[in-house]
C-alpha cells in the first residue's frame, strides 16, 4: 500500500493512515496492519530498526499516526500523550445541525472522565462539518460523544445504525487532521497536517 509519509526525522515517523486500516493486530491476530507494513518495508530495505506506534486511530479512522523508531523514543512519546502535551484535532461530518457553534462533551467513558471540545465549521444539506479536540484519549471517544448528543458521525456503524442515516457514506467520517507537539528529543514544536482524503472529500 501507499502510506504518505507526512513527515520524518532520525527519531520519528509520522503518516497518514488510510481508513480500513488497523494500526496493531486485535485478540483476532491480523497480520495485515498499518505496522507490520511499515516495518515490513524496513525490512525489504534492510533497515534494523523497529517502528513503534506511539498512539492508536480506529481501523475506520484517517490521519495522521506517529511512529517512534526504537523503544526509548516510543516511551517519551507515549508520556507525553499521558500528559497531554499533545494537541490531536480531528475534521468529522457528523449528522444532523448541531445548534451550538462550539461546546464540549463531558460524558464518562467506561467509568473514566472523557472530555471532547468541538467548534462548528460548516453546516451542510442534512450533515454538519466539524472541527474536534479530544481533552482525553478514551477509546472511540469521539464516535461515542457525537452519538451521545444526538449527532452521530456520517458512516458509523458500530455506535448507531447505518440504516437510520439519510446521508449514506462508505466510511466512517473521521479524519485526524493535526498533531502539535514538542519533539521528544530537540524539543521543537512540530505542527503537521494532513489533508482530508477523496472519501471525504467527495462526499
Amino acid at each position: 500500500m501507499n502510506i504518505p509519509i507526512v513527515y520524518e526525522d532520525d527519531w520519528l515517523l509520522v503518516v497518514d493512515k488510510p481508513s480500513g486500516l488497523l494500526v496493531i493486530p486485535t485478540p483476532k491476530k491480523e497480520s495485515r496492519t498499518l505496522t507490520s507494513i511499515l516495518n515490513d518495508d524496513l525490512a525489504e530495505r534492510k533497515i534494523t530498526y523497529r517502528l513503534h506506534p506511539c498512539h492508536r486511530l480506529d481501523r475506520e479512522t484517517s490521519g495522521l499516526i506517529i511512529y517512534a523508531k526504537g523503544k526509548s523514543i516510543q516511551h517519551k512519546m507515549m508520556e507525553e500523550f499521558k500528559q497531554r502535551k499533545i494537541k490531536k484535532t480531528y475534521i468529522a461530518l457528523v449528522s444532523g445541525h448541531l445548534l451550538k457553534g462550539q461546546g464540549q462533551i463531558a460524558l464518562p467513558i467506561e467509568g473514566q472522565n472523557a472530555l471532547t471540545k468541538y467548534r462548528l465549521i460548516e453546516q451542510k444539506a442534512g450533515y454538519s462539518v466539524v472541527e474536534v479536540s479530544p481533552v482525553t484519549g478514551r477509546t472511540n471517544q469521539i464516535r461515542i460523544h457525537f452519538k451521545s448528543i444526538g449527532h452521530p458521525l456520517l458512516g458509523e456503524s458500530k455506535f448507531a445504525f447505518r440504516r437510520d442515516f439519510k446521508i449514506k457514506a462508505k466510511r466512517l467520517c473521521l479524519h485526524a487532521a493535526l498533531l502539535e507537539f514538542p519533539h521528544p528529543s530537540t524539543n521543537k514544536v512540530l505542527r503537521l497536517s494532513a489533508e482530508l482524503p477523496a472519501g471525504m472529500i467527495n462526499l
